[in-house]
């Protein structure tokens, strides 16, 4: 027995604003008939002892310990500045008055 009927395939298709011809219905038809069938199948495993989970790989964090040191100089963050006014960055204006 179909999963899945063709006005179902209709609707999806209106709703996700696909125009689809009648060969691609049928073929979305029978795609997603065997898609569900599948999904069937795995309904049927024992998966009690499997502990519900977001991903099959281990996560693990990049980020590195946040640790306090000194900083970079003033004088030489602005070394390589093009432009400076006092002890900023001078940058060209983009924002019109």
């Amino acid at each position: 027995m179909a999963k899945i009927t063709r006005a179902e395939v209709d609707h999806v298709a209106r709703l996700a604003r696909l125009k689809l011809s009648e060969e691609e219905k049928a073929r979305m038809t029978s795609q997603l008939d065997a898609i569900l069938g599948y999904m069937d199948k795995l309904h049927t495993l024992d998966t009690s002892a499997v502990e519900p989970t977001a991903t099959v790989i281990p996560m693990v964090s990049v980020m590195r310990e946040d640790v306090v040191r000194p900083s970079l100089e003033r004088e030489d963050a602005l070394a390589n500045a093009p432009d400076r006014e006092g002890v900023f960055f001078r940058v060209p204006r983009i924002i019109e008055d």
